[in-house]
């Protein structure tokens, strides 16, 4: 099958590179920094225990994501997943999720970016908006480029972004680990449901730490670029959620017997540099900002690749514009949906200067990215259990790793949303549910207009999927026929 038949290029990732690409999209230190405090006025001293009891549901939503793969290698992943199984309508839901939160991101990561790179020369610029809103737009374009150049420089620049930071990482939990000088002494209880505000504070706690964890599923975006990816794009999902995993609880322990709760509070999303000067003065903030803004980088750069091969696949199949669904000639990326990207993420920058300081724009964004985190992961929950119902009775793995486990964590994921509307601000909750609600659109009009898409073949794990995806050209008109969709072997 030639390059030009598959639209975009076939096999240049391996499995090592969608390790990397999966613990990069998690952004351990962006994550760690930027999400700490918000996690710490959520459920206070219980970060630790929030992330290990969200973990447990994400693996089976990484397991969900590995079964499905295996039976369907598609850019969109969820969009098509849940589409062929549950209903085209949530499928679309699904994929739309996945667009709005990543593109919400765009602003809650540039700028971050921006007014890290500030605070290397000079601490006081970090906090103008507006000139760490410039820069967070210069990294983010700079990002746009590497995506557009193709999915080989995209992981060549991974691996020296992500490879730096867990470096740092790691120097710094063993730091962090011999540090005693004002240090408190480790609570169990950190790891317990008894720190809890009740049932939804435990809710709210656990959509923070669901923003946490999100990113690693986009070695199932790159799945049509990536080796063997039946079984490599799930493999390094959740070998990503185990590493990740590991680096969240490691530093949130660290930051309770570190620092104290108003430190925390006081600092934002400069904890990890508050953190990093405690075990290292002089030199230990600077190290720690370095590694939060190469994090930030490499997710920008994970994240873009997710919401434009989603909207490539939405665009293949007409569900958006056909136009998404175009390649460059040359680099095999979906130029048009990324320079759409581009352009929307940047009005978005200029827009956010009107909503307040760096922290509050965080702390809703975050809530709201939660929200349509849970969606899209929930149906895709849901979605593997329907597609392996002939087969869980037939084998105690898949039935618990198929079936029981990913059902858990989709039961989990909806569980979350509906009780973290009553607790969230009005504004996070207007973002994250007004952005689902726009997608309405779209959906009731390329349906109305008759896209396949909505008159699937059902996904069946007894049969898999073709990948014989034929490109949108330019001159397809309204009233072709749809070659896009994967045929039944």
């Amino acid at each position: 099958m030639s390059n030009n038949s598959r639209g975009l290029q076939a096999n240049v990732l391996g499995t090592f590179d969608t390790v990397v690409m999966a613990v990069a999209g998690s952004a351990p230190a962006y994550s760690i920094a930027a999400t700490t405090a918000v996690l710490a006025g959520a459920v206070g001293p219980a970060g630790p225990a929030a992330l290990l009891y969200c973990a447990i549901p994400m693996l089976g939503i990484a397991l969900a994501f590995s079964y499905l793969s295996r039976i369907d290698v598609n850019a969109g992943a969820s969009y098509s997943w849940v589409g062929r199984t549950l209903h085209p309508f949530l499928g679309f839901v699904s994929g739309w999720a996945l667009v709005m939160s990543a593109t919400i991101f765009m602003v809650a990561g540039s700028l971050p970016a921006g007014s890290m790179t500030l605070a290397l020369f000079d601490e006081g610029l970090a906090d103008d908006t507006a000139l760490s809103t410039l820069v967070g737009a210069g990294w983010f374009l700079m990002m746009l480029s590497v995506v557009l150049g193709g999915a080989r420089l995209t992981v060549r620049a991974q691996l020296v972004l992500s490879g730096v930071e867990l470096v740092i990482l790691a120097l710094f939990a063993v730091l962090a680990f011999l540090h005693t000088d004002n240090a408190r002494v480790f609570d169990w209880s950190w790891l317990g449901f008894s720190q809890f505000d009740g049932v939804s504070g435990f809710a709210a706690g656990a959509l923070v730490a669901a923003f946490y964890y999100w990113g690693w599923d986009v070695t199932s975006n790159l799945s049509e670029e990536t080796r063997n990816s039946r079984r490599t794009t799930g493999l390094a999902g959740l070998i990503g959620v185990g590493v990740v995993f590991l680096l969240f609880e490691v530093f949130t322990i660290a930051v309770n017997v570190i620092l104290s709760a108003r430190r925390i509070e006081e600092n934002g999303a400069n904890v990890l540099a508050v953190l990093g000067e405690e075990v290292w003065p002089g030199w230990g903030g600077k190290l720690l900002v370095v590694a939060v803004l190469l994090s930030t980088v490499a997710t920008l750069e994970t994240t873009l690749i997710q919401v434009t091969r989603s909207l490539f696949a939405m665009g293949r199949d007409r569900t958006m514009p056909a136009a998404l669904g175009r390649v460059h000639r040359r680099w095999n990326t979906p130029w048009v949906a990324i320079t759409v990207v581009g352009a929307v993420a940047l009005g978005m920058f200029v827009a956010s200067n009107a909503l307040g300081s760096v922290g509050e724009i965080l702390s809703d964004a975050i809530s709201a990215i939660g929200l349509q985190i849970a969606v899209y992961y929930g149906l895709a929950g849901l979605a593997v259990v329907v597609a392996y119902r002939k087969k869980l009775l037939k084998s105690p793995t898949d039935f618990l790793f198929g079936g029981l486990w990913p059902l858990c964590g989709a039961l989990f994921m909806f569980w979350v949303f509906v009780e973290s509307l009553g607790e969230l601000s009005s504004a996070a909750v207007a973002i994250g549910l007004g952005g689902l609600g726009v997608g309405l659109v779209p959906m009731l009009w390329y349906w109305r207009k008759g896209s396949d898409y909505y008159r699937p073949a059902r996904l069946d794990a007894s049969r898999t999927v073709a990948v014989d995806y034929v490109p949108v050209s330019a001159a397809s008109s309204r009233s072709a026929a749809h070659e896009g969709l994967p045929t039944d072997f």
